[in-house]
């Protein structure tokens, strides 16, 4: 993992762990920095503000925030930095997510937050597209995310020749 943090990665609770450790895997595995933290945005209204309104000028470049149900906690983010912010819905016990994926979705215009699938999928693409975002200036990780699309393609024609070899025989 790089030295240097660029990441900030925020949940709205110690429940979200499990499905944001796609999230830091995945950063780790592209060799980027990056500091996890509990904050809420409506039970810690004044850390949230804080983390926010202070991530460009700690060195960080991409905030991804995890919420579920009102999912608030990315908007807020965005409304108190400059820097890009990625949320993920977390998924819920009233629907699946859905009401988190729309929390998310649905923000005023000028506040704007990348938003990705909800679970485990979203938390890796999260990573990944954090990484697509610190790929335009930081080109060694540019590279790994070309590495990385370019093994998902090789593991893709591997399934297809083996699937083709399975049907010849």
């Amino acid at each position: 993992m790089s030295e240097k943090i660029l990441v900030g990665i925020v949940m709205g609770s110690d429940s979200d762990l499990e499905t944001m450790q796609e999230t830091t895997k995945t950063l780790e595995k592209f060799g980027i920095g990056f500091e996890v933290n509990i904050i809420s945005a409506h039970r810690t209204p004044g850390k949230a503000h804080e983390y926010a309104s202070s991530a460009e000028n700690r060195g960080l470049e991409v905030i991804i925030a995890a919420a579920g149900g009102a999912a608030h906690l990315a908007g807020v983010m965005a409304a108190w930095t400059v820097l890009p912010v990625i949320g993920v819905p977390m998924q819920t016990q009233l629907s699946g997510g859905l009401d988190s994926l729309l929390s998310m979705v649905q923000m005023p215009s000028g506040v704007p937050v990348a938003c990705v699938a909800t679970g485990k999928a979203g938390a890796k693409n999260s990573a990944i597209l954090a990484a697509q975002i610190l790929g335009v200036k930081h080109s060694e990780i540019r590279e790994k995310v070309k590495q990385h699309k370019e093994q998902m393609a090789k593991e893709v024609e591997e399934k297809d020749r083996k699937l083709k070899e399975g049907k010849s025989e």
